[in-house]
């Protein structure tokens, strides 16, 4: 993130990522299945009935997948973030100062797209692997983990079959880092900037800023991933527009809201990847800092 006073090794982003995508998988796989299910099931219901039909270890079916995504996609939107922060300031902060609001959320949309046509085979196996609870039996991938899934998709799909949805997908991930990273910098820079509020660089404006920043995430990106996560489920030729057609026909506008509630609570509320993430990282930055 911005105002590091040492260079952060790229793979902190990952882990961070990783380590807190573990604790929220299980709401995760809910986001995903109310994004691909035409039922008008809630969370609560979905949930419900994945734990009673297949045991509480079930909400972490897919979890291999959960996490070499993060190891992917967001170890590259990390480093490529500060790769972007670092070449930006060259040249719109010669002399030196904080990147404004407006270049960090270049710097975060130029990350997360890369971070999104990285991460987009296996972001294909996590939908698949989370979708198949509530799926019929005779539609269900079976993977049996993260690389199991990958190699059964080139080898039933052809390798083009890595990149479907690749599009929703690298606008979703451009969207999120946009209103995640730069957000997060931006809110937490504003909040020390405050006097009046007294909050210094600590866990606790940490928190705040994770908790703002999620909230922003998800609402920005949420048209997007449903999108995604409807072609990316799907081992046919189903396209964006007819998702559309179909969404609007069934469920009105709303339909590109679905999944809203896990996907806020995963990353802002009761397991809040966001949150998690961001002090993960703040501390293992903290922690190489002081070596």
């Amino acid at each position: 993130m911005s105002g590091s006073t040492a260079a952060t090794p790229f793979y902190f982003g990952g882990i961070s990522a990783a380590a807190a995508s573990l604790c929220t998988h299980p709401i995760d796989q809910q986001k995903y299945r109310l994004q691909v299910q035409t039922s008008k099931a809630g969370m609560l219901q979905t949930i419900t009935r994945s734990a009673h039909t297949s045991g509480i270890i079930s909400l972490w079916d897919g979890a291999s997948a959960s996490i070499l995504r993060q190891m992917t996609y967001s170890t590259t939107r990390f480093a490529m973030y500060e790769v972007m922060q670092a070449s930006w300031k060259t040249v719109v902060q010669p002399e030196g100062g904080k990147l404004g609001a407006g270049s960090l959320c270049v710097c975060a949309g130029v990350a997360g797209g890369l971070g999104g046509l990285v991460g987009n085979p296996v972001e294909i196996v996590l939908v698949r692997m989370c979708a198949d609870g509530v799926k019929p039996p005779r539609e269900r991938f079976g993977y049996v983990n993260v690389l199991d899934g990958l190699l059964r998709s080139v080898k039933e799909e052809g390798v083009r079959s890595l990149y479907r949805g690749l599009g929703p997908n690298v606008m979703r991930s451009v969207v999120m880092n946009i209103s995640q990273l730069a957000a997060y910098d931006t809110i937490k820079s504003s909040l020390l900037a405050t006097s009046q509020l007294g909050l210094k660089d600590d866990v606790k404006t940490h928190l705040l800023s994770g908790v703002l920043a999620g909230t922003i995430a998800t609402t920005a990106a949420a048209p997007f991933d449903v999108l995604k996560s409807r072609i990316q489920s799907s081992a046919g030729k189903t396209d964006v527009f007819s998702i559309i057609r179909n969404g609007l026909k069934a469920d009105g506008p709303l339909f590109l809201m679905k999944g809203w509630t896990p996907a806020w609570m995963r990353l802002t509320y009761v397991w809040p990847n966001t949150i998690l993430m961001f002090v993960i990282f703040e501390q293992i930055k903290a922690q190489y800092q002081k070596w």
